[in-house]
């Protein structure tokens, strides 16, 4: 049975969103308000994902919560139209992005089965037009499934030239680099052996059999009437402060499979039913036992997922208060999603937000599987948290101290109730931390570039090293470095002449891209000010800490020794002026 929010009038005007919710839908939400598993459980999570947009500044959430039975509930929260208070409507479409990955996946082993690919056979071997330098080894079928061919993650499918190929940087299966050039080729390999395009492919395979009627394969001008009104930042050029200003975003089209699906959180459901049944829905299998094993077999290790996860086939295996957890989350130009799956409990939720503001919905799907497992369990059910993941900062009092630069600049960094605060030049800056471990300054002086903090070198005996637990010894931002007071290590560096001729502002109209700003500290260039680039050919740089990194900045097109042109994992940027413009 599905129903909308079943939460009681008094908590809506509580939680603001009352005004979300027309009379029509306000009185079928009250009339279903007994229906959902432990209404009181709904409640809460209601509650929490009310204050968690409010949090994270969220327009619109859809939200789906399936089990092996059959679905259990579709919610709507906020607006697709935030001008006109127009409320986000269960039969929205919205963009899934990288959940796709699942979808190809089982077209793949609906393949296998039929006997028309060998997962454990090269990729040349089916399309052998592909365009790739594999200097380590064939990348097989089992590669591109699990992101471990060691090729770049967005490179382009078609270079525009040969000598801008994307560059195999280790051994296949060796590690796991996530890859969404080897979904585009998997897109590629079934239109070779359907014989038909991918839309036309998983929507015979998979959405009909399914149910999923109203799923959209690709996202088109023609299905763009369906597609909930979705947000970006104003200032798409620069780390997003939480509650500053976002904007409409415009149209898009997507027909590659590493990410292509706009669905209704009813038929997201319908999926999660599949799967929690290992495949089978309707009284007929999508794939065999056999084939759902392949899918969630932990494959190879994927700490992008978390210290101790997996990867299957287009989906991320951890566990969940000790149940296995089938998950992904995708990301769009203008939405963001997380789906998952406890195969044990066998509940499934997914959510998505009409915004790209740099974080995914897995809190709110998360707590929707513990609550629902509880209430099966008769168990205690979890509290429901308070979230502040942008402000409230794990081991505050680790990061106070005082910073000074070379150049003799002094700030420092203040903590009080486990949040921080940058104090410089008389100003008191809040700092916001990101997921990836940066933090965010809303103050005109660092609105480019995010502020890190460096770490003393990881103990030759860690293994694995604990980062939280190294030392904190600079902060950084941008081109700026201030070593932290009483930190007798590495010096402040002259930059380099050589270095800054590469030093600039890159912008690429892709809305994928947008503007990537390089910049010299301590005698090494950054990417954004974050992703350090180590000289690995003429004009050429890996991208991040990892030796294995497989993805790559080339500089070219020079004109009185400075590139006018940059290449990033074979995207095309264009040098448009001073970094700090």
């Amino acid at each position: 049975m599905t129903t909308l929010n079943s939460i009681s009038r008094r908590d809506m005007l509580a939680m603001g969103l009352l005004a979300a919710l027309p009379g029509t839908l306000l009185s079928e939400a009250a009339r279903a308000a007994a229906a959902p598993p432990n209404t009181a459980a709904m409640q809460a999570l209601d509650r929490f994902i009310a204050g968690y947009c409010e949090a994270m500044n969220a327009p619109g959430l859809t939200l789906g919560l399936a089990g092996a039975e059959g679905p259990l509930r579709v919610s709507s929260y906020g607006y697709v139209d935030i001008a006109a208070k127009i409320p986000v409507s269960p039969s929205h479409l919205f963009e899934i992005g990288s959940i796709t990955k699942s979808f190809v996946a089982l077209v793949i082993l609906q393949l296998h089965e039929e006997g028309k690919v060998d997962l454990q056979a090269p990729i040349h071997g089916y399309l052998p037009w592909l365009a790739m330098q594999t200097d380590f080894g064939d990348i097989l079928i089992h590669h591109l499934l699990t992101h471990s061919s060691g090729m770049p993650d967005d490179a382009p499918l078609f270079p525009s030239s040969p000598q801008r190929r994307p560059r195999q940087a280790l051994k296949p299966g060796t590690e796991f680099h996530y890859c969404n050039w080897g979904y585009d080729v998997l897109g590629h390999l079934i239109e070779a052996l359907d014989g038909r395009s991918w839309s036309a492919a998983v929507n015979e395979r998979i959405l009909k059999p399914i149910g999923m009627l109203d799923t959209a394969p690709i996202i088109t001008s023609a299905v763009r009437p369906r597609i909930a009104q979705s947000y970006v930042p104003l200032h798409d050029d620069r780390p997003y402060p939480r509650h500053a200003p976002i904007v409409p975003a415009g149209n898009l089209a997507v027909d590659f499979a590493a990410g292509s699906i706009a669905s209704t959180p009813k038929d997201m459901n319908l999926y999660m039913q599949a799967l929690l049944n290992r495949g089978e829905i309707h009284g007929r299998r999508i794939v065999s036992e056999e084939s759902f094993k392949l899918f969630s077999t932990r494959h190879i290790a994927a700490p992008a997922f978390g210290p101790t996860a997996g990867y299957g086939y287009g989906i991320a295996i951890d566990t969940l208060d000790g149940h296995v957890r089938l998950r992904h989350t995708g990301g769009m130009v203008s939405f963001m999603s997380a789906m998952h799956l406890d195969l044990d409990s066998r509940f499934g939720a997914f959510a998505s937000i009409n915004a790209q503001l740099g974080y995914r919905p897995n809190p709110v799907v998360q707590l929707a599987l513990q609550l629902l497992r509880s209430g099966k369990e008769h168990t205690k059910p979890p509290a429901t948290p308070e979230f502040d993941g942008a402000a409230r900062v794990e081991a505050a009092q680790s990061y106070a101290g005082v910073y000074t630069s070379g150049a003799g600049r002094r700030m420092e960094v203040k903590n009080a109730s486990d949040r921080l605060a940058l104090a410089v030049d008389g100003h008191s800056i809040p700092l916001q931390q990101s997921e990836d471990g940066s933090f965010i300054a809303a103050h005109p002086g660092f609105e480019l570039f995010p502020i890190v903090f460096e770490r003393a070198a990881a103990s030759i005996s860690a293994d694995p090293p604990d980062n939280s637990k190294r030392p904190i010894t600079a902060l950084s931002s941008g081109a700026e470095w201030f070593a932290r007071e009483g930190y007798r290590g590495q010096p402040p560096l002259e930059p380099s002449t050589e270095l800054a001729r590469y030093v600039g502002k890159y912008y690429s109209e892709n809305p994928w891209y947008g503007v990537i700003r390089v910049v010299q500290r301590q005698r090494q260039l950054w990417m954004g000010g974050t992703e350090p680039l180590t000289i690995v050919g003429k004009h050429l740089f890996r991208v991040g800490e990892q030796p294995s990194s497989p993805s790559v900045v080339e500089f070219s097109e020079w004109v009185d020794d400075t590139p006018q042109l940059l290449w990033f994992d074979g995207a095309q940027f264009r040098r448009v002026g001073d970094v700090n413009s």
